[in-house]
């Protein structure tokens, strides 16, 4: 089952369970998707829709981050609730330690050895683990891998 099946699906679940905050959010997913579809002029990949799941949750997460700053636990409690919701979506997260050797992997394939080579390792290393670990991660890694 493709993502677009899996959100209507879910929809028609959460309106019979009456769950507005997810309905609210599955409907957002599926406007952001078709957004893109247009946007592009073509039907979706699977690595397209990944793309857009993951620009909702880093918005999310982004705002997330500022209400919590000001203190706005109202705001921050349904960003939490959101992103919940999204990573339903999401595929199986790496973990550090898996990440961490997809990094010295990629720094060995492209012959990294300085800070300076960072935007090459990054380059490599993002499309292996697009949508399966946070990209302040992987950032923080080859950092700490090239230095």
């Amino acid at each position: 089952m493709n993502l677009l099946e899996r959100l209507n699906q879910d929809m028609k679940n959460a309106m019979k369970n009456k769950e507005k905050d997810r309905l609210s959010v599955i409907r957002m997913v599926k406007s952001s998707l078709q957004n893109e579809k247009y946007k592009l002029g073509r039907e979706l990949t699977d690595d397209d829709s990944l793309t857009v799941l993951n620009r909702e949750l880093k918005q999310r997460k982004d705002s997330l981050h500022e209400f919590e700053k000001a203190n706005r636990e109202d705001l921050a409690s349904k960003l939490r609730e959101e992103i919940n919701v999204l990573e339903d979506y999401m595929p199986e997260q790496l973990s550090e330690e898996e990440v961490s050797q997809i990094v010295l992997e990629t720094i060995a394939e492209v012959g990294a050895s300085t800070k300076g080579d960072m935007g090459k390792v990054m380059g490599a290393i993002m499309p292996k683990v697009k949508g399966k670990a946070d990209g302040g991660l992987v950032n923080r890694l080859v950092q700490k891998h090239l230095s």
